[in-house]
């Protein structure tokens, strides 16, 4: 089977499914490769591009979260490190390690020195739980070692610090991945095809969806629904129970990048938040292997009421990241110095009682509908495949058939010889094996091995493999998701959209028309996203003059 939008469509008409998965973020993608392997007849719709929710947006780790020990969320922690480990063998062109300096600050009441005994009791129970089959253990450091995996920390307010160990991973190319494995093993996967309404039977069973693609309105037939919509859980929903109470609490979390000249930030780092009780992450990106590095900071975790299709950053989202990372470096960093931002939706299961979001579990609920519908919800990033599982046992419970999951042992699309020397490293630690196909799309033609924007390292022939192979319809598929262009270099981002919609264009057959309102439209998106945050134009220029 090809991961091939035309061929999916056809399918969605023509063929009758065990089940239909609505919602292509990580965890709908990971059910329907779940479902597939299992031998299910799966077909996925995602009503925009795949990823283009959470599941683009996320902080890109693949880890227990050392604070949930603290909420004790134990089995939580201890689930996400066995499949941290599992993400590790399965997709080792996208997981990378990455050790994390926790810093003790002396004074000004950020993290006192008197509980650096009780962080070092946190660490080895982190280790104990599952870190340690990473094969390294925590350590602590001194200052001086402290200083040096980060310089622009305060000397004189830092004192012996720690060590550990966690992951990481571009989320969107990892969606992106287990949906090409889903399709793999024969699932149909269509982006661009949202859900009108359910079909049922006169007992009131599901029997199928209708879904809307490229304006055509396709009846599919299923016997099971699984609905992994994340924050949209309870729309859908609505569509198979109208009375059904609301199970989602959105909580908004944005990130911030900057240059990363003005951090020097050797590995990650977690900053505790002034006057709150929450820490932040400070991670080097990079720039997927180009001549520039950067450092992306977050996240927020605030309540979120607003329209859930495209949350916004604020001014005070910025704010109060700002006022993290300044708190705890040398260096002041100004809005005029972010070049990149990015807002994303936790679809939290909702609490009987009212709570901060931050305090909220990250465990993920799995529910029937008497019609047939099998709603997940809630969890994160790294346990999505354990999501996937459970929610494909529930499946399996309605059709009678389909055995246990497989997935603990299937690797990803492009894991089998990705680290073959005749791929280009910048290519193998985001496209695995089929970095192959993009350098011979760049060496049959010089101008597709022309950069994309000079300062990142993505090539026009990425433009053209993400149109011909990885289901890319719009500008934004491309500078958002496929590559992460936007999220480095927003407003360079906007420049090359011309570029990109010609490239596009001549793949995707669009007219003039079409050409200039796909750029249009991305720079507007730019735009919007850039006054929400009350942030200044930002060139890559930055890059180039590190702080003295």
């Amino acid at each position: 089977m090809t991961f091939d939008r035309a061929e999916g469509i056809r399918r969605l008409g023509a063929d009758a499914f065990d089940v239909l998965v609505v919602g292509g973020g990580i965890t709908g993608t990971g059910v329907a490769l779940d479902a597939a392997s299992r031998g299910l007849r799966t077909a996925l719709v995602e009503k925009g591009d795949l990823a283009s929710g959470t599941s683009s947006k996320s902080s890109k780790l693949v880890h227990g979260g050392i604070r949930y020990l603290q909420q004790k969320e134990v089995g939580l922690v201890y689930e996400a490190l066995a499949e941290r480990q599992i993400l590790r063998k399965t997709a080792p062109h996208l997981v990378r390690v990455l050790p994390f300096l926790l810093p003790v600050f002396t004074r000004d009441g950020l993290l006192p020195r008197r509980i650096a005994r009780i962080l070092g009791a946190t660490m080895w129970a982190y280790d104990l739980t599952g870190g340690l089959r990473i094969g390294k253990l925590h350590k602590r450091v001194s200052k001086d070692e402290a200083l040096r995996y980060m310089p622009t920390l305060p000397a004189d307010n830092i004192a012996a610090s720690y060590i550990y160990y966690d992951a990481a991973a571009d989320d969107a190319r990892l969606t992106l991945t287990v949906a090409k494995t889903a399709a793999a093993h024969g699932a149909a996967v269509v982006n661009y095809a949202p859900l009108v309404g359910l079909s049922k039977d006169a007992a009131g069973n599901v029997r199928g969806a209708r879904v809307r693609a490229d304006g055509e309105e396709i009846e599919v037939r299923a016997r099971t629904i699984v609905n992994a919509t994340g924050v949209w859980s309870d729309e859908v929903r609505a569509l198979d129970d109208a009375t059904h109470a609301t199970t989602i609490r959105p909580a908004k979390g944005i990130h911030i990048t900057v240059p990363w000249s003005l951090v020097q930030n050797e590995i990650a780092v977690v900053i505790p938040v002034p006057k709150d009780r929450r820490s932040v992450f400070v991670v080097p990106w990079g720039g997927d292997g180009g001549p520039h590095r950067f450092t992306y900071i977050g996240t927020t975790d605030t309540d979120y009421d607003g329209p859930i299709d495209d949350p916004q950053i604020t001014a005070d989202d910025v704010s109060y990241l700002l006022r993290a990372i300044n708190g705890a470096s040398t260096t002041k960093i100004t809005e005029a110095d972010i070049l990149g931002t990015w807002a994303g939706l936790r679809p939290l299961v909702a609490a009987a009682k009212s709570e901060r979001t931050a305090d909220l579990s990250r465990r993920h609920s799995v529910h029937t509908s008497p019609g047939g519908v099998v709603t997940v919800t809630g969890g994160k990033l790294t346990t999505y495949r354990r999501m996937a599982a459970d929610a494909v046992d529930e499946v399996v419970g309605v059709l009678g058939h389909g055995g246990h999951s497989r997935t603990k042992r299937i690797a990803l699309q492009g894991a089998d010889g990705w680290d073959a020397p005749d791929i280009p490293q910048n290519l193998r630690e985001r496209y695995g094996a089929d970095g192959r196909d993009v350098a011979a799309l760049e060496r049959s033609d010089p101008q597709l091995a022309r950069p994309l924007i000079e300062q990142l390292p993505y090539s026009r022939a990425e433009v053209v493999y993400a149109a011909r192979a990885e289901m890319a319809r719009t500008v934004d598929d491309v500078l958002s998701r496929r590559t992460r262009a936007r999220l480095l270099a927003r407003d360079a981002s906007a420049a090359a959209a011309d570029d990109v919609a010609t490239l596009m264009a001549g793949e995707l057959g669009w007219s003039d028309d079409e050409r200039e309102h796909q750029v249009a439209r991305y720079r507007a998106l730019v735009a919007e996203e850039r006054i929400a945050g009350g942030l200044p134009e930002t060139a890559l220029d930055a890059l180039s003059h590190p702080p003295a």
